[in-house]
């Protein structure tokens, strides 16, 4: 899988790409995508939600949802099914497909928006406190991509930039490596593989 070969950095805040939504209704602070040209396979973002919208429909992807600020956000699905994501940090994952409109509980919100299209890749989003050292492996067929949600962080050996809060880390798949990560806070982490063939 080529593009989970891209190469490891450090993405900071303020370099994430700020765009309209497919659908107009909003904004997006795009943080990575996979490729960088053309279809991606693979997009990390931050959705800014101001006023109750339809959600942009994303036919064949898989999508996780975190709230990362805000008093909550409400997904009124076409089916008849409702969630309410609270803070601190709750999150959902649904079809890109589905037909949805999201409600603001109390005022404007943040969003992590973790997607990725599920005939090429599967992905897994854990939230966890940073005390310490915290450990990550790439591998042939996996990579992760790290977001601080708040504190600081920093590599051992100084093999990528610190992270502050809200920056991100793309840890690229190759040969088997050891990354250490220390510092405080809390991240979201995200592995990505290629999507097992059923």
């Amino acid at each position: 899988m080529d593009i989970l070969n891209a190469s490891s950095r450090i993405i900071p805040s303020a370099d994430y790409h700020r765009e309209r939504w497919r659908n107009g209704l909003g904004w997006t602070r795009e943080i990575l995508r996979l490729p960088a040209q053309g279809d991606w396979q693979l997009r990390l973002s931050i959705a800014e939600i101001e006023q109750d919208a339809a959600f942009s429909a994303f036919p064949g992807v898989e999508r996780e949802l975190v709230l990362l600020q805000g008093e909550g956000l409400r997904l009124r699905f076409a089916n008849g099914r409702c969630e309410t994501l609270l803070p601190p940090y709750q999150r959902l994952r649904f079809a890109g497909e589905e037909d949805i409109a999201g409600e603001l509980v109390d005022g404007v919100t943040q969003d992590f928006n973790l997607m990725w299209r599920r005939d090429a890749l599967q992905a897994e989003l854990l939230h966890r406190p940073l005390v310490g050292n915290m450990l990550f492996f790439t591998e042939p067929q996996a990579a992760w991509a790290i977001h601080l949600l708040a504190g600081q962080a920093e590599f051992e050996g100084g093999v990528l930039p610190p992270l502050a809060a809200g920056d991100t880390a793309w840890l690229g798949a190759g040969e088997r490596r050891r990354y250490a990560l220390n510092g405080g806070g809390e991240l979201l982490a995200i592995r990505v593989s290629p999507a097992t063939v059923p």
